[in-house]
């Protein structure tokens, strides 16, 4: 017998069947739990009713087997493995929505300090001026900058734009990554491109230069070329553009698009200068979720100064009473990426970072070594600028080709991407490795034996077998 007794007629029971049926959440209620065992979901159009959770979840994670193993996708720069501290608060702040700065202060202050950081990083003039954002990835930090630079030049040509005769150009190397030609095709401004010679896979400064004119709106150096890892020399490319203004007076700002190499070169090249030490490197974008060592997607843009990102395209939201500037092609978008990228900076600190990018740089060197000495392959690169490494079939082998191997490698799970170099080494096709935080030194044993073990049954192929258009063109940077 109970203690409390009372009506069984109480108020709460006495309401609207309707309202009733508004009291739970339908989340929290069981759907039929034999109806996913009587009939199977439609694919393409939303089915009549709801499955329980378990069937749906089950039902998505059997497609999801079919995946490739992220961790052994060699062709990614995307990082595919954190400590379960950092899902955990990835987890916990998913729900934030980044936009909102005033509902989300301390998130909105993470953001900041990681800017501060970067700039610091970076070695901007002045930490506390230096401006910048995060972003989805480094290809909207792409945008934002080509953005900043078209706007830049429009002010000071707009005396004659826009005329038929002034049309904007960006000059850049054919290696870049397609997020520029979006930029380009989007924003209506013409790509000059320098194309790969002989040996050189990258931006050539003098042949850049030669480009340059008055409707130049600036140059995009890359730090780390995704086709084969190396850097572009950036202050070989700044020398010639002061050469450049000493003769003609045209002053040509420089983009580093450093969306792996900006995470990689302060800590394993400190002594290289390729940041805003270099006074003519007005902005710098990098990827939070490469190097940066973050789960997807989350990059970052920073400008030298507020001179280099005209204010006219910063908008300004509510923060604890004042204004937050922000700067972005998107709006609504998870907090955790940003959570996860202050969370990586606290926890390995300078010495953190450099020691995980040793470590990646010391399998990405010894990997290459190694399948060098098999034999039948040509290293182009070494691993030695970025964790990444190209190589291609020696000259004496002709029973197979790259893609022969990169078909046989997929086979034992393994994700190595073989494409074919653009402009002017047409001519010339690769494999990438690239070595990320977690493809330890036993891994890069495993593929070694793997490619070791298959290469009998390649040399005893009559030759190569003819690549189709999936294999041709399944590099996607």
């Amino acid at each position: 017998m109970s203690l409390h007794q009372g009506s069984s007629q109480e108020p709460e029971a006495e309401a609207d069947d309707e309202l009733r049926e508004l009291a739970l959440n339908p989340f929290f209620g069981q759907a039929n739990p034999v109806g996913g065992m009587t009939a199977a979901p439609p694919r393409h159009v939303l089915p009549d009713g709801p499955l329980p959770p378990t069937t749906a979840y089950q039902l998505v994670r059997d497609e999801l087997m079919l995946d490739g193993n992220a961790r052994l996708n060699l062709a990614t720069f995307v990082t595919t493995w954190m400590e379960p501290q950092a899902g955990v608060l990835m987890a916990e702040c998913r729900d934030k929505n980044m936009i909102d700065k005033d509902e989300y202060p301390r998130t909105a202050e993470l953001e900041r300090r990681c800017v501060a950081m970067l700039a610091d990083l970076w070695h901007a003039p002045d930490r506390d001026a230096a401006v910048g954002c995060s972003t989805t990835g480094s290809s909207e930090a792409c945008m934002l900058a080509g953005m900043a630079l078209k706007r830049r030049w429009m002010k000071r040509n707009a005396d004659r734009y826009p005329a038929r005769e002034a049309r904007p150009n960006l000059v850049m190397g054919v290696n870049v990554q397609v997020c520029w030609d979006k930029f380009c095709n989007f924003w209506e401004v013409e790509a000059r491109q320098v194309p790969m010679e002989g040996d050189r896979f990258h931006l050539d400064p003098r042949a850049a230069a030669e480009l340059c004119d008055e409707n130049t709106i600036g140059v995009v150096a890359v730090l780390g070329s995704t086709f084969d890892g190396s850097y572009e020399p950036v202050a070989g490319l700044c020398a010639e553009l002061d050469a450049l203004q000493e003769r003609t007076g045209l002053d040509i700002p420089v983009h580093v698009d450093g969306a792996s190499g900006a995470m990689v070169a302060p800590f394993l090249d400190p002594d290289l200068e390729w940041d805003f030490r270099l006074p003519r490197v007005a902005s710098i974008n990098t990827s939070g979720h490469k190097y940066g060592l973050v789960y997807p997607g989350v990059g970052w843009a920073l400008w030298r100064s507020a001179e280099e990102l005209p204010e006219e395209l910063v908008f300004r939201v509510n923060y604890l009473g004042g204004e937050m500037p922000t700067f972005a092609l998107n709006f609504s978008r998870p907090g955790a990426q940003v959570v996860a990228q202050y969370y990586t900076f606290l926890r390995l600190g300078r010495e953190g970072y450099q020691a995980v990018q040793q470590a990646s740089r010391d399998v990405a060197c010894g990997l290459a070594e190694r399948i060098e000495a098999l034999g039948d392959f040509r290293l182009l690169t070494r691993g030695d600028q970025l964790p990444v490494f190209a190589f291609t079939t020696a000259p004496e082998v002709t029973a197979y080709d790259v893609f022969d191997v990169s078909r046989r490698l997929r086979e034992r799970g393994w994700l190595v991407p073989a494409y074919t170099f653009p402009a002017n080494r047409e001519d010339l096709s690769v494999l990438r490795v690239v070595c990320r935080n977690g493809f330890s030194a036993d891994l890069a044993g495993l593929l070694l034996s793997d490619l070791r073990r298959l290469l009998p049954e390649l040399r005893a192929q009559p030759g190569p077998a003819a690549p189709g258009p999936a294999q041709v063109t399944a590099f996607h940077h």
